[in-house]
């Protein structure tokens, strides 16, 4: 008869638990992150977050990786939120429109009232169309764009203003159309807006590639042209912008962002942690899924990036007539 409860086989079995969890802990360097999302599932910041996380766990850098997406306000509710719970093990991810909407007021706080950890990747903006669109290429778009603009409904995951409506008018801009004349209508996050464009309630998309390559691959809509200066080598089918006709490059850069007065040696963990999470085979499966570049502007350095582009967007919005 088997004894379950075998003396030295017992005593073997509590020592391997207590060596495994000692190999576990030494194999993490930070215990956990909070992931805050200021928009709805499906976008380019739920995405990114979900799959840093994806990449820190799965290098056995972090030991446990959660989400929470909080939309409102523009992406005010969630930066609020962050300043007013001061959690040490929260980090929100954000990007270009942390700067669009704070230089529109859309909410009073801007990215000097939070702690800066570090920028990580960049991704470049697609303009799609549905599978089923009789739009095959971005001239065609460009044509029906100048016959009637009115007739050319654009969508984008951010409000009128925002950063898929700024790149839909400097990608028509940059043909010799009117950016002002686009008629643009805002979704809540990028999942609401593909939703858009699959239902046909918009005839283009202006969107982050990552949140279309996957979809483009399983043949639910077509990249008409992606907003790099050269093909992105992970995606070498989709032509840019310019190549297509339009003399527009963006990019898109996305980032992390902590409470304010952060710890110092809590954000060089965090920081360390990102730095690290580069070197693995993890962040690279991850990273080519997405079409995504790395882009590594940490502490100080990505406060000084913040504070140039600030200043960059605020000229061209103002150009625009956006401001």
């Amino acid at each position: 008869m088997n004894n379950y409860f075998n003396k030295p086989l017992l005593k073997a079995s509590l020592l391997a638990l207590v060596l495994g969890a000692s190999v576990n802990a030494q194999a993490t360097d930070i215990d956990k992150i909070h992931f805050l999302v200021p928009g709805g599932a499906g976008g380019g910041w739920d995405g990114t977050a979900r799959g840093t996380g994806e990449a820190l766990t799965r290098a056995g850098i972090v030991g446990n990786a959660s989400y929470e997406n909080m939309s409102g306000g523009g992406g005010g509710k969630a930066i609020a939120h962050l300043i007013e719970s001061a959690n040490d093990e929260t980090l929100m991810v954000n990007s270009t429109p942390i700067i669009i909407r704070s230089l529109q007021k859309q909410f009073p706080q801007n990215f000097r009232d939070l702690t800066p950890v570090a920028g990580i990747i960049g991704d470049y903006a697609a303009m799609v169309v549905h599978k089923d669109s009789e739009i095959n290429q971005f001239d065609d778009l460009v044509q029906a764009y100048k016959a009637d603009p009115t007739k050319v409904a654009i969508g984008g995951g951010s409000v009128a203003g925002g950063m898929d409506h700024l790149v839909a008018a400097l990608v028509m801009k940059g043909v010799g159309a009117n950016p002002v004349d686009v008629k643009y209508i805002p979704y809540d996050a990028g999942g609401k807006a593909m939703a858009g464009l699959l239902s046909g309630e918009i005839k283009a998309l202006s969107t982050g590639m990552s949140e279309a390559l996957e979809l483009a691959r399983q043949g639910e809509v077509k990249i008409l042209c992606v907003t790099a200066a050269e093909r992105v080598a992970d995606a070498p089918d989709y032509p840019t912008c310019k190549e297509s006709g339009s003399d527009t490059e963006f990019v898109n850069w996305r980032g992390y962002f902590a409470a304010p007065n952060l710890a110092e040696d809590k954000k060089a963990a965090y920081i360390a942690a990102f730095e690290k999470m580069y070197e693995t085979e993890a962040w690279e499966t991850v990273r080519s899924r997405n079409g995504w570049i790395n882009i590594w502007h940490p502490g100080d350095d990505f406060s000084a990036f913040l504070e140039a582009q600030e200043k960059a967007i605020a000229d061209l919005m103002r150009e625009l007539g956006f401001l």
